[in-house]
């Protein structure tokens, strides 16, 4: 070795090498971490879609007990890793940090009364997903073995923690799902009902992203920003809308790539490998 422990040590101690690019332990509670997130998420569908996810075998006269204490664990582990996403997000500010574990614990219970509704959702995605592709037999199937349900199951409950303001966590959670299925949805995107994507790989849904009902995509999609305002200091201005917005019933194939604040008409078609930055009219489509 070249250079002695203590000189490496040396080296890598100076604050300019690191910072900010090292947790420096102010908050005892941590950050989130990933083990955490994985069992939420194991209970999650545990709990909305018993007997496909869960170990347990589900019983009739059992099913309420089931859900009580899936729902209990699910809580406990939720609140903590809230609290730790408040208090990486304090810490980022160099704050102490403000939102207690009761606080926490009000935004999980908050969360959990969103569950019907993220059901409900995810009940039409896999619907539109079972009756868009004729190689799948059966909605357990789909449940089981399609990408995009994984992907949606990640963002319909990401998306729900990102609108009540908790930091890191839902960008954490939709980032699993991209490793998982290659599909790439930011958790501030805004997606309607009945939506699916065919094979999956390679899909990027950017954070201010709005999509109707009914859209169906392909591999491949890029709905991007095209180029970002900047400014004083030449950095990309951030939290501005810069996303496509997609209408209701929109079919947009394989490779396509949709980029900036554009409109898509409602019930238009975008063709496979297009390049498109300007409004398309509903019912409009869009070739090579």
């Amino acid at each position: 070795m070249k250079n002695k422990p203590d000189d490496l040590i040396s080296i890598l101690e100076q604050k300019e090498t690191f910072y900010p690019f090292m947790r420096s332990g102010k908050c005892r509670f941590g950050v989130p971490n990933t083990a955490e997130l994985n069992e939420f998420m194991e209970l999650i569908k545990a709990i909305l879609f018993p007997g496909y996810f869960s170990r347990q075998t589900i019983e009739a006269d059992t099913f309420g007990n089931y859900l009580k204490v899936n729902l209990l664990n699910m809580q406990t582990i939720l609140t903590s890793i809230i609290h730790k996403g408040y208090c990486f997000d304090c810490e980022n500010d160099e704050k102490s940090c403000a939102h207690t574990v009761t606080e926490s614990a009000g935004m999980s219970e908050r969360f959990i009364e969103t569950l019907p509704l993220i059901k409900e959702l995810l009940i039409s995605d896999i619907e539109a997903t079972f009756l868009g592709d004729p190689a799948s037999k059966s909605h357990g199937e789909v449940i089981l073995c399609y990408p995009v349900i994984q992907a949606m199951i990640h963002y319909r409950v990401a998306h729900q923690l990102y609108k009540s303001g908790v930091p890191i966590v839902p960008r954490m959670i939709t980032e699993m799902a991209h490793s998982l299925t290659g599909i790439d949805i930011h958790p501030g995107a805004e997606i309607g009902k009945n939506f699916t994507i065919d094979h999956g790989t390679g899909v990027v849904i950017g954070e201010t992203c709005v999509i109707g009902n009914n859209v169906k995509l392909y591999q491949g999609v890029t709905l991007g920003a095209k180029s970002f305002p900047l400014d004083d200091n030449g950095n990309p201005i951030k939290g501005i809308a810069r996303h496509p917005i997609v209408g209701n019933n929109v079919i947009i194939y394989a490779n396509a790539t949709i980029l900036g604040r554009i409109r898509i008409g409602e019930n238009a078609v975008i063709g496979g490998n297009t390049w498109v930055t300007r409004d398309v009219p509903a019912n409009e489509k869009v070739l090579l």
